[in-house]
């Protein structure tokens, strides 16, 4: 399974880097339908594989494809609207874009439970079929500036540092690698991201321009989502973990347990941009985040005596903070972007979010390891409930205060500052 899995997570991680630029070259309907088509193509062979070496290769495919989808998608509403409507809309797009947590984990669990895990992968086909007459007729074709030659030497340093470090905190996290080859990758990538940084300063159209940190809104935007997803980054691993380890929950009954966090998610995009507009984008991220983090933290107070119906009520709420969040993040960061750096700005926003899940999965992982060690939790023969619990419930309160402390970050911005406000004058001039 990890070999499954991570072989996705870095062929995502490698491909992300060079989004902005094959849309630029290509333009957004034939790269978002390419998109489709490898990932339909992955599946396909995915559910054909007879060995595990070719469903991993397959998993490779489906990556390229994954990669670009969702920043090629958010690119096109990006350059098709104006920045004023850019909250609107984006708050618009994600609604349908919920309906697969929604329905995913229900899905599979009975999927695998009447037929075979080859129907996993094959119930992609009718759906990118689909995709594929739908972005045919209804996408625009939208294009960058024309003659811009790929950046090979950053996309390698880049890319090379981005699968290096997931790679070393997927190992940190899931005990997959030794720690001394997992620390080792770590600080390897973080020397080629140095690297590029310092290439990027030197070359004339670098992967990712740094002048995309002299916009203020987005400089606080990409490191707030970067802090600020290490908890929700680390919920979709840690969450059916602890309702199944934790609470005895059969994977059916957990895989619903899940739905309300996306019933909470949809319905909070119906107010989210009547609320920032109201509050200010500072007020908004700085309360939410602290919210965010309470939520998490609050998680340490379920056990198993906590009834059913108060669980579903609580991931609600935390999937209407949850929600909030990324709208307030995303708007934030891609809303003063010009046109020349719209693709590079978008593509890197995707990279931090990429970075930021492993950051969250690999702080989780590593913690309950920590937290189930004899030196903390004594364990007889057997490990009890409440100790299993405990452990739980320690990770969560670490993750919460991880999350909330970037509500320091989104204090930096002015009073009144967004998109709309001072960060776009800075900007135009």
């Amino acid at each position: 399974m990890q070999s499954i899995v991570i072989a996705y997570l870095l062929t995502v991680a490698l491909f992300i880097p060079a989004s902005g630029w094959l849309t630029d070259r290509f333009g957004t309907q034939r790269t978002f339908i390419a998109a489709i088509v490898l990932f339909s193509l992955g599946s396909l062979l995915c559910a054909l594989s007879p060995t595990l070496p070719w469903l991993v290769a397959a998993r490779v495919v489906q990556g390229i494809g994954g990669a670009l989808l969702l920043p090629v998608g958010r690119l096109t509403i990006l350059r098709a609207y104006p920045r004023s409507e850019l909250l609107k809309v984006l708050s618009f797009v994600t609604i349908p874009g919920l309906v697969g947590p929604l329905v995913g984990p229900p899905l599979g669990g009975w999927i695998v439970e009447v037929a075979t895990w080859h129907w996993v992968f094959l119930i992609n086909l009718p759906v990118g079929l689909v995709g594929v007459f739908a972005a045919l007729r209804y996408m625009p074709d939208l294009r960058g500036a024309l003659g811009q030659k790929f950046d090979w030497t950053g996309f390698v340093l880049f890319s090379l540092g981005l699968v290096a470090v997931t790679l070393g905190l997927q190992g940190l996290g899931e005990h997959s690698i030794s720690a001394p080859v997992s620390i080792l990758l770590v600080i390897g990538g973080l020397a080629a991201m140095a690297a590029y940084w310092v290439h990027a300063a030197r070359a004339e159209r670098p992967l990712f321009s740094l002048t995309l940190f002299q916009i203020p809104t987005f400089s606080v935007g990409i490191l707030g989502n970067l802090f600020a997803r290490l908890g929700s980054g680390a919920m979709p691993f840690l969450t059916p973990l602890f309702l199944q380890v934790g609470l005895g929950y059969s994977p059916s009954a957990a895989g619903l347990t899940m739905v309300p966090i996306v019933l909470g998610a949809m319905m909070i995009k119906f107010v989210a941009e009547r609320v920032i507009n109201r509050f200010g984008y500072r007020r908004v991220l700085v309360t939410n985040t602290l919210l965010l983090g309470g939520f998490i933290a609050g998680f340490s107070m379920v056990d198993r005596n906590t009834p059913h119906a108060a669980i579903l009520v609580y991931l609600a709420f935390f999937g209407i903070c949850n929600s909030m969040q990324f709208t307030a993040m995303n708007t934030l960061t891609l809303g003063d972007l010009d046109d020349a750096r719209a693709s590079g700005g978008n593509s890197l926003l995707s990279v931090v979010m990429q970075l930021s899940m492993s950051l969250g999965v690999a702080a989780a992982g590593a913690l309950l390891a920590a937290f189930a060690t004899p030196i903390l939790i004594p364990i007889a023969s057997d490990v009890g409930s409440s100790d299993v619990l405990h452990t739980f419930h320690a990770t969560y309160l670490c993750m919460g205060a991880l999350s909330a402390l970037a509500a320091g970050i989104f204090f930096q911005l002015g009073r009144r500052e967004g998109p709309t406000g001072p960060a776009a004058v800075v900007d135009q001039s």
